[in-house]
């Protein structure tokens, strides 16, 4: 175990040893915001430029830098006032802000706004597996097109099954001429067992096809949806539809939503997820000074 011993200022990379800090303290977290998980911040730690420091014996504050612009997110809760303007002189903005955070925030005189392009979708887990009512025709109909039309089979995605999830992953980005989550992809299926994560694979005539991959969080009522891949083939169509509905079928019980994360403003994505009719979000702020 690392103890996390650089204090703002100063930072320190973040590391698979520091899990066993950090983890628990993610696992707390009530709001649902699908950032805050320690795999989540450790597997995007390179895209965003993820650095972390302590602020006090309970608190770390994140930092971060896409392309040219500086960022920060307090997963754990607001510093004093002062450690506060602080970090917003150094950082300019803070991302990811609960609807708690927000409001004291703007009472403090900050500016906070919605971030909907960073909104996480939550998703009935009862209503992904029955798929049932008018709102739902189109994918029962997707759904039951790809049963017909196939020989599949789901499995546990297990460490004896990661090549084949692998093989998927690389035919995938082919496919998708490369992808900003493909590194992060890899390594989370590399480091599944340290990261404790799960999920589920599928394959179509014998042939590995299409994986997801996970973990729980909102205090264990949801079961969020970090990775999911499947290689487009001719006899793929509703293959997406399966994956939804078969997951969602062996989680436990326990999980009342599934999230599966935000749209990043992207419009064919933003269409794709609002099909699925979700029950909520899960709101984001972007806080400015003044």
């Amino acid at each position: 175990m690392q103890v996390i011993t650089a204090e703002y200022p100063d930072s320190a990379e973040v590391t698979i040893d520091m899990r066993p800090v950090l983890h628990p303290k993610f696992q707390a977290l009530a709001d649902g915001i699908s950032e805050f998980t320690f795999a989540n911040i450790y597997l995007f730690r390179r895209t965003h430029n993820y650095r972390i420091s302590r602020l006090d014996n309970e608190l770390f504050v994140i930092t971060g830098r896409d392309k040219e612009n500086p960022f920060f997110i307090l997963p754990f809760g607001l510093p004093d006032e002062n450690i506060v303007a602080e970090l917003f002189h150094n950082h300019h903005v803070m991302k990811a802000a609960s609807a708690q955070q927000a409001e004291i925030l703007s009472k403090m005189g900050y500016t906070a706004c919605e971030d909907r392009d960073n909104f996480d979708y939550l998703y009935s887990r009862e209503d992904l597996v029955n798929l049932t009512g008018r709102k739902f025709h189109k994918k029962k109909n997707l759904l039951n097109l790809f049963v017909r039309n196939n020989e599949y089979q789901a499995k546990p995605l297990l460490e004896e099954y990661r090549d084949d999830a692998l093989q998927i992953l690389e035919r995938w980005n082919q496919q998708h001429d490369g992808s900003n989550d493909f590194f992060a992809a890899k390594e989370a299926l590399e480091k599944m067992w340290p990261l404790q994560l799960c999920g589920g694979i599928f394959y179509i005539d014998e042939q590995p096809a299409a994986y997801c991959l996970g973990e729980e969080l909102a205090l264990g009522e949801s079961f969020v949806i970090h990775f999911e891949k499947a290689v487009l083939a001719d006899n793929s169509r509703g293959v997406y539809q399966y994956i939804n509905q078969a997951f969602a079928s062996i989680l436990p019980e326990k999980y009342k939503t599934v999230n599966r994360e935000q749209d990043l403003g992207n419009p064919g994505l933003r269409q794709a997820k609002m099909s699925y009719n979700p029950v909520d979000f899960v709101r984001k702020y972007k806080v400015t000074p003044g």
